[in-house]
């Protein structure tokens, strides 16, 4: 058993503001006996003023939210899945990483993901739609990526991630113990298929799916659905945080359930290859 931690944060504008809550939220876990703490998507800034966001964001070595976490992740001695930050990119386009950082507890960036799937909708909210191009600011990733961790293999997914079933069978076949999906859900999206789609990609993979999110109204305008999740290979849900305030939750990850949910229903030993 590898107790965990989720932090469900309501982000700002302010990376120093958002830095130190994420320190206290790694002190918190630490203290609660958790090996890793899961951070939410955009867990160092979330703004959707992109002017006003450029002034703080940096390359990933130069990031003060990155250090700061960094730092505590050292200083406590617990793994630190940092949801996601903001980060310029040295190819010279212009647009931003939406890059998924795991931190050892030595302080070190174990892996780094960035988001393949850019959020670009147009929700029908009856009198007030939402319209969303994430892809005009950030440029979309492309690998899988997966890292040895306390609960077994850990996979990386952000956010809008969680749709595309190709990434997760990718997942299930690199057979990841848990997958991390942090997330910045809108309220909408979030009422509709959140606890579904979290639920069917947990059971789908026969892993662990652990989902820290944002919740409530933030200093740029969005409203975020909440609910971090963790659900286990059989699709029950082990952790809702709910929809209402941000803090720190934990659960407990035991190996001997994947295994056994393996053993009952072998899905992904079964998986064939679709010809067309």
């Amino acid at each position: 058993m590898v107790r965990i931690a989720v932090y469900q944060a309501n982000t700002g504008i302010d990376p120093a503001a958002n830095a130190a809550r994420l320190v206290d939220a790694v002190e918190e876990a630490a203290a609660g006996g958790a090996q890793m703490l899961f951070t939410p998507e955009m867990s160092g800034m979330l703004d959707r003023n992109r002017k006003r966001a450029a002034a703080h964001v940096t390359g990933e070595a130069d990031s003060p939210v990155l250090k700061a976490v960094a730092g505590a992740a050292r200083v406590h001695g617990i793994w630190v899945a940092l949801g996601s930050l903001a980060v310029r990119r040295d190819d010279g386009e212009g647009r931003w990483a939406n890059r998924s950082l795991l931190i050892s507890p030595e302080g070190a960036v174990a892996a780094r993901y960035d988001k393949i799937h850019m959020f670009d909708v147009d929700l029908d909210d009856g009198a007030s739609g939402e319209s969303w191009r994430e892809s005009n600011g950030f440029a979309p990733g492309e690998r899988v990526v997966t890292a040895e961790t306390p609960l077994g293999r850990l996979g990386l997914a952000v956010c809008y991630d969680m749709r595309f079933p190709a990434l997760w069978g990718a997942l299930g076949d690199a057979r990841c113990d848990a997958i991390a999906c942090p997330a910045a859900f809108t309220r909408p999206t979030g009422a509709a298929h959140w606890h579904v789609l979290l639920r069917a990609r947990a059971i789908e993979a026969s892993a662990y799916v652990i989902a820290a999110a944002q919740v409530g109204e933030h200093e740029d305008g969005r409203k975020t659905y909440g609910h971090s999740l963790v659900v286990d290979p059989w699709g029950e849900v082990l952790l809702d945080m709910g929809g209402d305030r941000a803090g720190v939750g934990f659960a407990e990850i035991d190996s001997a359930r994947i295994a056994s949910v393996r053993a009952q229903l072998p899905s992904l030993a079964n998986r064939r290859a679709i010809t067309k």
